[in-house]
């Protein structure tokens, strides 16, 4: 896409930004939700809060990512507890799991931006998402949590070519999701578990590995790596440290997968 089209496509994000007087973004410091949150402060100034979970199912290195980039920027960060893993119809780990997820959070959102002064709440969804199995739109919906990104038609190359733009340090950033998402539907999601994945992931990326993931099959590790890692996994020396490391994590076995990672492979 050329200059001509982004810009087109930005002008109408703004258009669409103006009419709220006040918003809260939904905040994790990923590309879209960071690229969403700056555009929003363009436009509204000090108007404008970002709003992020922090819980178990959320990775400590992207919550705190997200204070630092609010911080950096000069704006209102506030963080919740969205206490998921209180749900057992969260932690049951049904193909319904995101919709819970969203029907919890969203609310919690809303009312702790409305304490701020705060009336209205965005979430960083774009285009892309619509290709995939994501039951929390439904949640967005009901509760009328619109997507300005999709109103606007920004894919997610269009994001990360109008971030890179605008100097954002996430325009490419690797994507990021809840560690719930390791975890194949029908397996109950467990503290533990999460524990395993985060600390599992932390050592890959630790090493050196973007955008990889640690699927979580009971005490088996399957690696999924960008297809660009496949040489340097293959390093007898590099390979033996990241066994070591993932077995202290507490799985028994460690495996990489050959198609490589591919997101929202466990929505298969």
């Amino acid at each position: 896409m050329n200059n001509d089209d982004l810009k087109v496509k930005k002008e109408r994000l703004v258009s669409i930004l103006r009419n709220f007087k006040s918003l809260a973004v939904a905040f994790s410091g990923g590309a879209d939700s960071t690229f969403l949150l700056a555009v929003a402060h363009e436009v509204l100034g000090e108007n404008v809060a970002a709003v992020t979970a922090k819980s178990p199912v959320h990775p400590a290195r992207e919550t705190e990512f997200a204070g630092k980039l609010a911080m950096n920027y000069g704006i209102k960060h506030i963080v919740i507890q969205s206490d998921e893993m209180g749900l057992p119809e969260f932690t049951a780990n049904n193909r319904n799991r995101c919709y819970i997820c969203k029907k919890n959070l969203f609310p919690k959102m809303k009312e702790a931006a409305s304490k701020a002064g705060i009336g209205e709440i965005v979430h960083g969804a774009n285009t892309d998402d619509l290709d995939d199995f994501r039951p929390g739109f439904s949640a967005a919906s009901e509760l009328r949590i619109v997507a300005p990104m999709i109103d606007a038609g920004l894919s997610k190359q269009n994001i990360r070519d109008l971030s890179k733009s605008m100097l954002l340090e996430t325009w490419n950033k690797p994507a990021m999701a809840c560690l719930a998402t390791r975890i194949p539907y029908g397996t109950a999601i467990t503290i533990e578990s999460l524990k395993m994945i985060e600390e599992a992931e932390n050592a890959l990326i630790d090493l050196g590995f973007t955008g990889c993931r640690v699927r979580h099959h009971g005490n088996l590790a399957r690696i999924e790596l960008v297809k660009n890692d496949f040489d340097r996994m293959a390093v007898e020396k590099t390979r033996d440290l990241v066994v070591e490391k993932i077995k202290s994590a507490g799985y028994l076995y460690v495996s990489m997968d050959l198609e490589g990672y591919i997101q929202g492979s466990m929505n298969r």
